[in-house]
């Protein structure tokens, strides 16, 4: 199935100003992240930017990019403000892949935008690894999500989730993350959410008009919207947690040294 992948770059951070363009072993970070989705399968990548600098350090090294307007609220209006410039139909998949995410795994990207061919169901992919520390398991700013039988998510939180009534969180974790068929919780293995995801076009320009949900508000998740009007979400599982995101000055300077490396 061809797919689209736009990454929307905001050149404003408060914790990393400038992110999009931040030098990363010789090209802004943004440029990283398209070089990247270019080893997957798709058929084009766009930068949603913000700001014509971003634009115009795409043109410099060969990545199309457009302006969007600098007043969107979140990443999905201005990705939906994409599909509007570049005439999308609305079956024509996409996929949205962060601007701060210069190690993304290709195949992953293929993955998520994958799922919504074979899971005709779900209005939205996106992906889910098993959490590898307790302390990941507990950390309000990992976000968990737990599926369904038919691997569709139920529910996203900053909350340890699935809790355990009975156990304390040591106990809890110890059975949770045992081996496949340890007995205990078998299939309830605590998910880390990736935050990548695919939509058909016409979905992603439908979403910014959806009424923010209640659970949207509390725990700060954009995702919840779409659960919370009744649409489902597929969730690919990977063993393996996806490569680092640059948030920090502190996680600039790791991806520069893997990447100088």
């Amino acid at each position: 199935m061809p797919f689209t992948v736009l990454i929307p770059a905001r050149l404003s951070s408060s914790r990393l100003p400038g992110k999009p363009l931040a030098d990363i072993a010789g090209l802004p970070m943004v440029v990283r992240v398209a070089l990247r989705v270019r080893q997957s399968t798709a058929a084009r990548c766009v930068v949603a930017a913000d700001d014509a600098r971003i634009v115009e350090a795409c043109r410099q090294h060969g990545v199309q990019a457009l302006l969007t307007r600098n007043d969107h609220p979140s990443g999905s209006d201005r990705l939906a403000e994409a599909c509007e410039q570049l005439g999308l139909d609305g079956d024509d998949v996409v996929v949205n892949v962060q601007g701060d995410e210069p190690l993304i795994d290709p195949a992953l990207i293929d993955a998520v935008a994958q799922l919504l061919g074979t899971r005709p169901e779900a209005s939205m992919g996106t992906a889910a690894h098993p959490i590898a520390s307790l302390a990941d398991y507990r950390n309000p700013n990992v976000v968990k999500v737990v599926c369904d039988a038919k691997g569709l998510a139920s529910y996203f939180s900053r909350a340890p989730i699935p809790f355990s009534r009975d156990h304390a969180d040591d106990a809890w974790w110890q059975t949770a993350s045992a081996p496949p068929g340890h007995a205990g919780h078998a299939g309830f293995t605590p998910l880390r959410h990736i935050g990548i995801y695919s939509y058909k076009a016409g979905f992603l320009r439908e979403f910014p008009r959806l009424s923010p949900a209640p659970t949207e508000a509390v725990e700060q998740l954009e995702q919840l919207r779409a659960l919370w009007h009744g649409h489902r979400i597929a969730v690919h599982l990977t063993p393996d947690a996806p490569g680092a995101g640059v948030d920090t000055p502190e996680d600039l300077e790791r991806v520069r040294a893997i990447l100088a490396a």
